[in-house]
């Protein structure tokens, strides 16, 4: 169980403190919930049942600088994948998205960006969908690593870049 004070990450919604965890009373229930504060999006508040599994399944621990230098140097050896058939990749995307899981994230990332490069070289553009798909799961997993490292979001893609090409390891 988490507390009050953690930071998770939730679903879609990004990096989350856990401002309390508290009873409130909605449409005539009373209940305890999770009440989150998504970090990098000012004025929003979720409500999270505590003894609702299928939501709080989608609550994470964020990463440690470690877990994230570690998926960073793992990413050259993923390989790209790409799926011809945009329904079929559409939603292996949207189950990626849905997963939470910080390497498929990046491998997805790595897959659209590798497929957007072809299509510049050949003066073409990313599909709206993809592109959609791509600053989705950008935004989830820089958000993380911009939290976690004490970056700023537009710090994150030249940090990755800095410790992929130096194997340097987290300041």
């Amino acid at each position: 169980m988490y507390q009050a004070g953690d930071t998770v990450v939730y679903g879609l919604e990004g990096v989350c403190r856990i401002e309390e965890i508290a009873a409130r009373e909605f449409a005539g229930e009373r209940k305890r919930y999770y009440v989150l504060k998504p970090v990098f999006r000012d004025g929003s508040t979720l409500f999270l049942p505590v003894d609702n599994p299928v939501l709080t399944e989608k609550m994470r621990r964020t990463l440690s600088a470690e877990e994230i230098r570690e998926l960073i140097h793992c990413l050259p050896e993923r390989e790209a994948v790409w799926i011809d058939n945009e329904s079929a990749r559409r939603e292996a995307c949207q189950d990626v998205l849905r997963s939470g899981d910080r390497l498929r994230l990046a491998g997805l990332i790595r897959s659209l960006y590798l497929h957007q490069q072809e299509l510049k070289a050949r003066k073409k553009d990313l599909r709206a969908c993809d592109d959609r798909v791509l600053k989705e799961a950008e935004t989830l997993l820089y958000e993380e690593f911009a939290y976690v490292l004490g970056l700023r979001q537009e710090q994150v893609i030249p940090f990755i870049a800095q410790q992929l090409e130096n194997g340097q390891p987290l300041s």
